[in-house]
Order: C-alpha cells, then sequence, then structure tokens
C-alpha cells in the first residue's frame, strides 16, 4: 500500500495506537512481532503516512489490549481517517480535542493566531486563564484540570528550538477588564516579556482600524514541516480542523492583510506597556482607598 499525505484524523489515529502501545509496555518492534507485521508498516500506521483498514486497527487494538469506549472512539477515526477536515462536539467535559489541538502544537514548526477578544491561550497568565474558565460554563470540579491543561500548553516556549509564533490580538484585548485591573496589569506585563522572545512576534491591530480582514473571528494557522497545516477554529461547544488548501490560502490571505494593517511590534509593546501603567495607577487608587 502506497504512502500518503496524513490527514489531521489519522495523525490522530496514530497518536492514540502510539499511547495504546506505550501503555501496554510493547514497543514498534514488539507490537510488530505480535501481528506478524514488518515494523515498517508498524511505523507508517503510528505516523498517519499509511491508512491502516479497519480490521488492521482492530487487530492493532487487540494486541495492545484496548477495549471499550476508546476502542471505539479510535475505529470512529479510521472510519473516517480520509476525510479532510474535523468538527468535534465536546460539549462541557474535558474534551478529547485538546489531546488533539496540543499533538499538533508539539509538532508545528509556525503557529500565527488572531485573538479579537481574549488574550492567546499560550500567552495567558495562570490568574487571567483562571478567571476567564471561572467566568464561564465550566462546571466548577473542572476548572483547576483546564487551567492546568492551558499553561501545559506553554511548555511549547521551553523546547530547545521553538517553533515560530506570531500573535496579533485586537486592541479590545487590552481593555477587556478580565478578573480586575491587577490581573489584568500583570497579564499585560507577562505580554511584554513575551513580546521580547527571538522567536515570537506581538503585534496589536488597531481599534482605529475599524473594519478589518480577521472582523469574522479567532483562528490559529498551524503549520508543519512533514505535514500540510491546518486551521484551528474553537467555540464553546466544537472545535473545527480545516485542511483543504483553498481554507488555507484564505486563512493566509487573512494574515497577510493583518500584517499589513496592525501596529510594528515596537508600536504593539509601547500601547501595551502604556495600558499596563494606567491599570497599575487604577489597582493602586483602589488599594488607596478607605
Amino acid at each position: 500500500m502506497r504512502d500518503r499525505e496524513p490527514t489531521i484524523r489519522s495523525r490522530e489515529l496514530g497518536e492514540g495506537l502510539r499511547r495504546a502501545m506505550e501503555q501496554s509496555g510493547l514497543d514498534q518492534k514488539g507490537a510488530a512481532a505480535k501481528l506478524g507485521w514488518s515494523q515498517s508498516r508498524v511505523s507508517r500506521l503510528l505516523s498517519g503516512k499509511r491508512g491502516g483498514t479497519e480490521v488492521d486497527v482492530s487487530a492493532f487494538l487487540a494486541v495492545v489490549e484496548v477495549t471499550g469506549a476508546e476502542r471505539e472512539r479510535l475505529l470512529g477515526i479510521c472510519r473516517e481517517q480520509n476525510t479532510p477536515g474535523w468538527l468535534q462536539q465536546h460539549g462541557s467535559r474535558l474534551p478529547h480535542q485538546l489531546r488533539t489541538l496540543i499533538d499538533h502544537e508539539n509538532k508545528a514548526v509556525s503557529i500565527d493566531e488572531f485573538e479579537p477578544t481574549l488574550v492567546p491561550g499560550l500567552l495567558q497568565t495562570t490568574d487571567y486563564a483562571r478567571a476567564l474558565i471561572r467566568a464561564s460554563t465550566m462546571p466548577t470540579e473542572e476548572i483547576e484540570d483546564r487551567v492546568a491543561a492551558r499553561l501545559g500548553r506553554q511548555s511549547l516556549f521551553g523546547r530547545e528550538r521553538p517553533a515560530r509564533f506570531s500573535f496579533f490580538i485586537h486592541e479590545f484585548v487590552l481593555h477587556l477588564p478580565v478578573g480586575g485591573p491587577a490581573v489584568m496589569a500583570e497579564q499585560l506585563q507577562h505580554l511584554l516579556r513575551k513580546a521580547t522572545r527571538p522567536y515570537l512576534s506581538l503585534r496589536v491591530v488597531p481599534a482605529t482600524l475599524g473594519g478589518h480582514a480577521a472582523a469574522a473571528g479567532a483562528f490559529r494557522l498551524i503549520e508543519f514541516a512533514e505535514f500540510r497545516p491546518v486551521v484551528y477554529l474553537e467555540s464553546e461547544t466544537t472545535s473545527l480542523f480545516l485542511e483543504k488548501p483553498e481554507e488555507i490560502a484564505a486563512y493566509r490571505r487573512i494574515l497577510g492583510l493583518l500584517a499589513q494593517t496592525a501596529l510594528g511590534e515596537r508600536e504593539s509593546r509601547e500601547l501595551i506597556a502604556t495600558v499596563a501603567t494606567e491599570l497599575s495607577a487604577e489597582r493602586e487608587d483602589h488599594d488607596d482607598r478607605p
């Protein structure tokens, strides 16, 4: 069977099979021996480059002793692995899509993101993230798990060779008082510290611009060395991965227009610093009141 370019689903299937294999105590050589396959066949299945049949995946899951809901989930992905794009519905529970997003972010060579109202998750402080999640419809018992998961994604910045990050945020993000003046002041100072990293660009889309290319909402373009890029969109109850060439091209055009109209990196830092100073003064005034 000829190898093919992996899709989001085939990569997610491969990652799920790899985790199951490792949890069973097997490696690729051991799994191949039990299945009677070549080790390269197992490797291609785990990388998403070979579209294993449902029979193949069932056999693999039997060898690594996966049953129940996880078996059904992986077989469901197998049945649709050649379909581009992926809409995942997760309701109020801790979503499987978060694992998929983290897997993709960990493999990325570049991530370009636009946020119209909130600080991007990869740049949020603990207090800012907690204030946001507490204000949502999230069940109380899941809040700290969500905060930890969001902050855990920031380990991307600690890699030996970090990806290239480009963040565009609307000026409104700086003024939305998430968590109050103290939380916002620290969050903006955190943005300023992150903006000095050589692999990270942070630019503000000014409110005076009015309508702009990304007015339709937040998105993230994730690019890889070996896979085709994906665009990630998120709402309260769904996560959408796009990977058709025309979809990727559309979001690249949006990023190009944002690059032309957003404030430069230095101007953006100056604006963020100004708002942070104003918030710090507001906090001090509040603390001085009897």
